[in-house]
């Protein structure tokens, strides 16, 4: 089922002009490849096993590592922690179902990508490259009290502190710079 539906976000995505727009109708600025509609919801990153196995990670990589449970970021001088040292889990608190589980005993094809704008890297699952556009989060006001039962690795911009907010299984972090 996931690779149908990134074969049909591929096929959808070529036939854009580079911006694309989930959850709503238009993308709000010629300064954004992808737009989210408003709703508590979020980004999901990809699970990798361990962040030390990722070859080919550009600057700006995210993921959530299932090595420590936490919500990495990769620079120049290797993988930073967006957790604030503090591990999540990947058991749903409601269905006491282990994600992990689900995700390791899938099969999933290694090929299957999506680029929006124009694809220089081949790192990736989905890959959002331009030299003028950014990819504007799902704006959420209060993620930590309006988003109920998020994922592992769920990203959004809260629109109340003006932060980003990262969950990682267990807690949300706030960023800004």
């Amino acid at each position: 089922m996931k690779n149908i539906i990134l074969i049909g976000f591929l096929l959808f995505s070529l036939s854009t002009s580079a911006q694309v727009a989930i959850g709503k109708t238009s993308v709000a600025s010629p300064s954004v490849s992808l737009d989210f509609g408003a709703g508590n919801r979020g980004v999901i990153l990809p699970w990798v096993t361990n962040v030390a196995s990722v070859t080919g990670a550009v600057n700006g990589t995210m993921t959530y590592d299932l090595a420590d449970k936490k919500v990495k970021v990769k620079y120049a001088s290797g993988w930073k922690d967006l957790s604030v040292n503090t591990s999540g889990t990947t058991v749903d608190p409601l269905t006491s179902i282990d994600g992990a589980v689900i995700q390791n005993s899938a099969t999933e094809s290694s090929t299957a990508k999506v680029a929006i704008g124009t694809l220089t890297s081949t790192a990736g699952v989905l890959v959002l490259e331009d030299t003028n556009k950014a990819m504007v989060l799902p704006k959420v006001a209060n993620p930590q009290l309006t988003i109920v039962n998020p994922a592992p690795g769920m990203m959004v911009y809260d629109t109340v502190t003006k932060l980003l907010a990262v969950f990682n299984g267990n807690v949300w972090t706030f960023w800004k710079q």
